[in-house]
């Protein structure tokens, strides 16, 4: 899959444009590590589990088979500015409150049932959120706009942090479908992309290709 089609997918799948999209398309490769909050192995453990509940196995490796976790940390720490680290973060231990408050538990205590029904939860509010938050991107880009007609350069835009769980739910995607796994086994393998053929068989159920 070219990432220009995971991009797709991805803002289909959230509602919204990948966070740390543009570095993601350049491959990270200019996205210096900025400082913020170190991420440490119970986190990485417990962002194994969240992919594993977003994209669990089945007849195909789950997310967590991948190394869901290193994957995202390596995403936050190159390609994430400072604030949206600081909000990723942040969101771990949101995520785990949340769990509390629905279930009395903490997440990696909760049962496979009550994990699904959290995100599940947690994906209709991130989604919301995300709509508002779009909502209020393009009013900030209009009034940027309208103070530079005037010559106000020195105008700068408010900002609206993404939703935690939008984060982790983008990351599981982009991680699982950019694996070896991901991409051989979860999705039809084409290791050299032939040409296109639009009479090519499909069945309903059928797999993506990967190429």
């Amino acid at each position: 899959m070219e990432r220009r089609e995971l991009l797709k997918l991805i803002a289909l799948a959230t509602g919204s444009a990948l966070i740390g999209g543009e570095m993601f398309l350049t491959g990270c490769k200019n996205g210096p590590k900025l400082g913020g909050a170190a991420f440490t192995e119970s986190d990485i453990a417990f962002l194994d589990e969240v992919g594993e509940t977003i994209l669990p196995k089945t007849q195909t490796p789950g997310a967590k088979e991948t190394e869901i976790g290193k994957f995202m940390k390596v995403m936050v720490d190159d390609c994430y500015d400072e604030e949206d680290q600081k909000t990723f973060h942040e969101g771990i231990a949101k995520l785990d409150e949340a769990c509390e408050a629905m279930h009395k538990t903490s997440f990696m205590k909760a049962t496979p049932e009550q994990r699904l029904q959290l995100l599940q939860s947690l994906d209709t509010e991130a989604k919301e959120y995300q709509k508002k938050k779009g909502e209020f991107d393009k009013a900030q880009n209009e009034k940027e706009k309208e103070e530079k007609t005037k010559g106000n350069t020195a105008f700068k835009k408010e900002r609206m942090e993404p939703h935690y769980f939008t984060m982790m739910k983008q990351l599981t995607i982009t991680g699982y479908f950019t694996s070896k796994p991901g991409a051989t086994k979860a999705l039809r393998y084409m290791p050299v992309p032939g040409k296109y053929d639009g009479n090519f068989p499909y069945k309903k159920g059928d797999k993506a290709w990967a190429s």
